[in-house]
């Protein structure tokens, strides 16, 4: 199966010179080697930065096709051939283990771990947060011996994306490898770096806003992806599953939800689009609570609230403060 790129507003496909791909288009733009900067991303949060910052000199692909769920991703030998026909490969280790290893044993020259841009924490399985964590896991990092460091990382929580804050320091990362890879045009990649960043920390504004005075401060999801959003804007999250959205709640924890949930005046459980709301739906019906969606934003479907990045986490924004009765 060759990669193809997100479904996106063909308006937006032209503003960006990105022409439609399909998962089985003979297209030079799909190959790899086009007259381009050819990025290869792994998933939707990293092709929607390329996308943005490359604007009409990239040619942007994703590993992760749109209703996948990407921390299932395994590399088809036609996406590694790609990966090695491409200019740069932008990934987030740690979330997409098959990625990694195919990222690092391609002899691509510019390889972006989105990772090393920010700070990842460890939020554990239900979102808390370890206060002074952040600036010791990168000391830690570097300290530690290889094998120890390795175990550490894939301890931390990857969905920085959710964070606009964390986000736009990855953009700014983003943007700088992109200048150093190509030259040519670093004047365009810089300026819309500067553009990106900016509708993130708008983004970051509506969300303070917005979650600045609620009722509860608590929210269920699915699985634990927004424990940067929560801590980022003061709210607690309570996860039924851990980081692995695959995996099955015990009873106890089922349990201590229902009575958190009455403790805490908890309204709703979010669930998402790419993963069963099986449990989270046994869940509300248990606990006499309503659910709603709550976006990772790991791919755009026709599910989605939402065409892009910023309009589904608009929605977001709107399913949080609706759950946790902002004033």
């Amino acid at each position: 199966m060759n990669v193809r790129r997100r479904l996106i507003p063909a308006a937006l496909a032209s503003a960006l010179g990105l022409g439609a791909l399909t998962a089985c288009s003979s297209d030079s733009a799909a190959s790899g080697n086009t007259d381009k900067f050819d990025v290869v991303a792994s998933f939707y949060p990293m092709a929607f930065l390329a996308e943005q910052i490359g604007g009409d000199h990239a040619n942007v692909t994703s590993l992760t096709e749109p209703g996948q769920e990407p921390h299932d991703l395994e590399i088809s030998t036609k996406q590694r051939a790609q990966l090695e026909e491409a200019d740069a490969a932008l990934y987030l280790k740690g979330l997409q283990p098959a990625v990694d290893e195919a990222v690092g044993q391609t002899g691509i020259k510019t390889k972006i771990d989105a990772a090393s841009l920010t700070h990842l924490e460890d939020h554990g399985t239900g979102g808390h947060t370890h206060e002074g964590e952040e600036g010791h896991a990168e000391e830690e990092g570097h300290a530690e011996e290889e094998g120890h460091a390795e175990e550490e990382e894939h301890a931390r929580d990857p969905h920085v994306w959710l964070d606009p804050v964390k986000y736009a320091e990855i953009a700014q990362g983003v943007g700088k490898a992109f200048e150093k890879a190509d030259p040519d045009h670093a004047a365009d990649y810089k300026k819309n770096t500067e553009a990106l960043v900016k509708k993130l920390n708008g983004l970051n504004g509506d969300f303070e806003k917005g979650l600045k005075n609620t009722e509860s401060k608590v929210f269920f999801t699915n699985h634990a992806a927004f424990g940067y959003l929560a801590e980022r804007y003061g709210l607690t999250q309570e996860a039924i599953s851990g980081i692995d959205p695959e995996s099955e709640p015990s009873g106890a924890r089922v349990r201590e939800l229902q009575q958190e949930a009455k403790a805490d005046g908890v309204t709703t459980v979010f669930y998402e689009t790419l993963v069963s709301d099986k449990t989270a739906k046994t869940l509300a019906r248990d606990a006499n609570l309503k659910t709603d969606v709550l976006d990772p934003l790991e791919g755009i479907t026709d599910k989605s609230r939402g065409d892009d990045y910023f309009q589904v986490m608009e929605s977001n924004l709107k399913a949080l403060q609706a759950a946790l009765g902002a004033k």
